[in-house]
């Protein structure tokens, strides 16, 4: 994957240095943009190689992980349409993952009376055990991997991502 963004930059540079496109002038902006989507591209598959590698001795699934944990964070339960809005994913898709996690027993499905038809999704009590358990493992792992980071590296790229994200989901 390195040589592959390795090559992808020097074409870029390529182009850039021949005149490439009109807008020449924002070239080492768009070319910076562009390295950080693929970069997010790579670091969205380690995250989730990372995660099944994390959940698999808890018979989960970092797809699993992601439902848990949003919905244990949630105060009330969440609509299926509310996780996928928060994860960035299709409500459909979602709809999957917590249609198999009720059948096997970490959510339930309750009445919204904000709306008749979108139910609430909230853990059960297998559910509130394996995100106490994934927390157990989740922690110490989100120690390991940014421990050399300073906190206002964090800081400065959560704010750049939740700016590109408010900006694209429009």
């Amino acid at each position: 994957m390195d040589a592959l963004v390795a090559r992808v930059g020097s074409i870029r540079a390529s182009k850039s240095a021949a005149g490439g496109s009109p807008s020449s002038a924002h070239s080492p902006k768009r070319m910076l943009f562009l390295d950080l989507v693929l970069s997010v591209f790579r670091l969205n598959g380690l995250l989730v190689a990372e995660g099944d590698a994390m959940t698999e001795d808890l018979g989960l699934t970092s797809a699993r992980w992601k439902v848990i944990g949003v919905v244990a964070l949630s105060t009330a339960g969440l609509t299926v349409p509310g996780i996928a809005r928060v994860l960035g994913q299709s409500r459909q898709a979602v709809q999957r993952i917590t249609d198999v996690m009720a059948q096997d027993g970490l959510i339930t499905y309750q009445p919204n009376p904000k709306h008749k038809r979108s139910v609430l999704v909230l853990l059960t009590d297998e559910g509130k055990s394996a995100y106490h358990a994934l927390r157990e493992v989740q922690d110490p792992w989100a120690i390991r991997n940014t421990e050399d980071i300073p906190v206002e590296e964090l800081e400065t790229a959560l704010r750049l991502v939740r700016r590109l994200i408010q900006r694209l989901d429009k």
